[in-house]
C-alpha cells in the first residue's frame, strides 16, 4: 500500500518566500484594503443618509458595496496578519471558510451587476414603466435573491471541493485558499461534485453574462436613436464604466475559479487573484459613485451639516445645479 499521508493544515506561499518582500506586499494590499473600505463606507453611508439618493439605482449601489467590503475583507487581513507575524498556515476549516465567503460574495457582486443592467435597461427603454417595474418591492427582491443565490453556490461550491481528501503536498501558492490549488493536491480519483458545482456556477455566470448583453443591446438602440450627438456620447460613456467594471470581474473570477489545476503556478496566477480581489472594489466606488455628481452634491450637502456655514452653501448651489429636474429625467441623468 502506498504512503497515503492526509493533509490537516494548508500552507499559503503568498508572494515571495522572502520574509521581507512578504511584509512588503502584505504593508500594500492593507493599504488598498484600508482605501477600498474607507471609500465603500462613505458611499454606504452617503446613500443611506442622503433622501434624493434613495432610488434603485443607489439602492443596487450600496448593496454592491457592501458585498465589496466582505468580500476583500476575507483575504487580505489574513494575508497581512500572515506576513506580519511570518506565520502562512491555514486548517483545513478555515480555508473552507475562505472558500464558502469568497465564492458566496463573488457571485452576489455578479448577480447585483446584473440587476444594475436590468435597472438601466428599464429607466432608458421603458421609462414611462419605470416605477412600476422597478418598485421598492422589487428592487428589495432582486437583492433577496441575489444575496441568497450567492450564499447557495458558495455553499455548493465549498462542499464539493472539500468532500474530497487531500494528500501529498499542502502549499497553497496564493495568498488565499483558492479552488484549483486544492484540485491540484486532491487525491480523489472522482471529482463528480465539484465539477457539477462548477457546471452550475458556469451556467449561472453565462445567464448573467447574456443577461447583461441583451440589456445593453436594447440600450444601444435606444441611445442611438437619441437625436443629439451629445445625448448619445453621455449616454455612452455613463454605460461603458458598468461594462467594463463586469468585464473585469468576470474574466479574473474564471482566471481564479475556473482555469483548470496547474503542477507549476505561475506569476500570472498571483498577479489575476490580486487584480480579482482588489481591483473591481476599488473601482467600484469611483467609477460608480464618487466621480457622480448626485454623490458628490450628496457629500457637499453632508459637509454642509457637519460644517454649516454660507461659503459651503454657495459651493453646493453653483456646482450643484439640478439640471436633471423631473423624476424619470434624473435616473436617466444620474447614469
Amino acid at each position: 500500500m502506498p504512503n497515503d499521508t492526509r493533509v490537516t493544515r494548508f500552507i499559503l506561499m503568498g508572494f515571495s518566500a522572502a520574509p521581507e518582500l512578504q511584509t512588503v506586499c502584505g504593508l500594500f494590499l492593507l493599504v488598498m484594503y484600508l482605501a477600498v473600505i474607507v471609500s465603500n463606507l462613505l458611499i454606504i453611508m452617503l446613500i443611506t443618509l442622503d433622501l434624493k439618493l434613495q432610488t434603485p439605482m443607489y439602492f443596487f449601489l450600496k448593496n454592491l458595496s457592501l458585498l465589496d467590503i466582505f468580500f476583500i475583507s476575507v483575504p487580505i487581513p489574513n494575508f497581512f496578519i500572515n506576513s506580519i507575524t511570518h506565520n502562512n498556515s491555514i486548517s483545513i476549516l478555515g480555508c473552507a471558510l475562505q472558500v464558502f465567503l469568497m465564492t458566496s460574495f463573488a457571485s452576489g457582486d455578479v448577480f447585483v451587476l446584473t440587476a444594475m443592467s436590468y435597472d438601466r435597461y428599464v429607466a432608458i427603454c421603458c421609462p414611462l414603466h419605470y416605477e412600476a417595474i422597478m418598485s421598492s418591492g422589487n428592487c428589495v427582491l432582486m437583492v433577496g435573491i441575489s444575496w441568497a443565490t450567492g450564499i447557495l453556490f458558495g455553499a455548493l461550491y465549498t462542499a464539493g471541493t472539500f468532500s474530497m481528501p487531500f494528500c501529498g503536498s499542502n502549499v497553497i501558492p496564493q495568498f488565499f485558499c483558492d479552488v484549483p490549488s486544492l484540485l491540484r493536491i486532491s487525491c480523489s480519483d472522482t471529482l463528480v461534485v465539484i465539477y457539477t458545482s462548477l457546471g452550475i456556477g458556469v451556467c449561472l455566470g453565462m445567464s448573467c453574462f447574456i443577461c447583461v448583453v441583451l440589456s445593453y443591446f436594447y440600450i444601444f438602440s435606444t441611445v442611438l436613436k437619441i437625436p443629439t450627438t451629445k445625448g448619445q456620447t453621455k449616454a455612452f460613456a455613463t454605460c461603458l464604466p458598468h461594462l467594463t467594471v463586469f468585464s473585469v470581474f468576470i474574466v479574473t473570477a474564471c482566471f481564479v475559479y475556473l482555469k483548470p489545476p496547474s503542477d507549476v503556478p505561475s506569476v500570472s496566477d498571483r498577479l489575476f487573484s490580486v487584480l480579482h480581489t482588489v481591483v473591481p472594489p476599488a473601482l467600484n466606488p469611483v467609477i460608480y459613485s464618487l466621480r457622480n455628481n448626485d454623490v458628490k452634491c450628496a457629500l457637499k450637502r453632508l459637509q454642509q451639516n457637519l460644517c454649516p456655514s454660507g461659503s459651503v452653501h454657495v459651493t453646493i448651489q453653483s456646482s450643484c445645479p439640478w439640471v436633471c429636474g423631473s423624476h424619470l429625467t434624473s435616473k436617466f441623468c444620474s447614469y
